[in-house]
């Protein structure tokens, strides 16, 4: 699907929130009430021109830099940067002229309402896979974010690696996206308005987790996930069999993280201290920690907490001098599981 298709729909098919003709692309009504606060400050022309798919507001914000891929009229960038305050900067970027006519349009007043001196959002006109096109710094972002944007792209892959380039070490990308249960047939593909509704350009699960490895994203952890129900009989039929889902990831940038989870007898103390989260921290769909309780963890776990923003807030245990195989219950089996039960050795031959 061509950036003119997807542009015109956006700008031009699309006036607001109530033309989606699908439910793919709405956010769950389960949404903090610290975020709910925030949002209800947003100017209401920026949450009426809002077609995400999700919530992305990680934890512990305070003065980060972020980037928004894909920002549309602004929700998320605005958001964002009451959480970030006023010495953390959100900068958006989208290809949707009429998009970014409507986010510009109310710096100000976000400024003001938020009790920030001056605006600490920037926007760009420019295509999330060409990055390297914009005038950003490699390097400098602590994390990167999307909401229902990425399958909208025409090349997935060089948008998670420009992701990456721009990261800093230690940062990460926490996004909310479609995809499909398999790979979605090239004719579904071509259907501008299952494409604009986010459900035909949807990446298949596991091509997306090949697709973030490869961008050096060595661990994907989905957050949340939720399926998809489209609420329109045609379009279901023109979808057929296809599935889909909502789902949540966070990409950590950290070269030394391991293909496997793998086991070094660490353990972690989560000090309760992040805002919004004092009995636990979650984070992803199997790692709740509760607060002052010791939590064992992989390798891969450690360091998306010891070598993140996410560190202050932890107590760490261990190290790697010890090796103990893999993780139990998470990376794979390892092949010496077939000889534990007594008896279950047979001749080589």
């Amino acid at each position: 699907m061509s950036h003119e298709s997807v542009q015109n729909y956006y700008g031009e098919v699309l006036q607001g929130s109530g033309d989606l003709q699908t439910n793919a692309c709405c956010t769950p009504d389960d949404i903090p009430d610290h975020v709910k606060e925030v949002l209800s400050q947003v100017h209401d022309e920026v949450l009426m021109r809002y077609y995400g798919c999700g919530l992305i507001a990680p934890e512990a914000l305070e003065g980060a830099r972020i980037l928004d891929l894909g920002c549309g009229a602004g929700r998320d960038v605005y958001a964002l940067s009451k959480m970030v305050g006023p010495q953390g900067r959100v900068v958006g970027v989208d290809m949707t002229p009429a998009q970014l006519d409507v986010a510009r349009r109310h710096q100000a007043y976000h400024a003001e309402v938020f009790g920030h001196d001056t605006s600490n959002v920037e926007f760009h006109h420019g295509f999330i896979e060409t990055l390297q096109d914009l005038d950003l710094e490699p390097g400098s972002f602590d994390i990167i974010v999307s909401n229902c944007v990425i399958n909208l792209a025409t090349d997935k892959a060089a948008v998670l690696r420009g992701a990456y380039h721009l990261l800093k070490e230690g940062g990460e990308m926490y996004f909310s996206d479609v995809y499909a249960d398999r790979r979605v047939p090239e004719a579904m593909a071509r259907d501008e308005v299952l494409y604009g509704e986010c459900l035909s350009g949807a990446l298949y699960w596991n091509d997306f987790l090949s697709l973030a490895k490869g961008a050096g994203f060595i661990d994907p952890r989905m957050v949340t996930a939720r399926p998809l129900t489209i609420e329109n009989p045609k379009l279901e039929a023109r979808v057929a069999p296809l599935k889909f889902l909502s789902a949540t990831y966070r990409l950590f940038k950290l070269p030394k993280l391991e293909s496997d989870c793998e086991d070094y007898g660490q353990a972690v103390i989560y000090k309760g201290t992040i805002p919004h989260a004092p009995h636990a921290l979650q984070l992803d769909d199997h790692h709740v920690i509760e607060t002052g309780k010791v939590f064992a963890v992989c390798g891969n776990t450690w360091m998306m907490l010891k070598d993140t923003r996410l560190a202050p807030h932890f107590d760490f245990i261990g190290g790697f001098s010890n090796h103990y195989g893999v993780f139990e219950g998470c990376g794979g089996n390892s092949p010496f599981n077939a000889f534990d039960t007594e008896g279950a050795a047979t001749s080589c031959c």
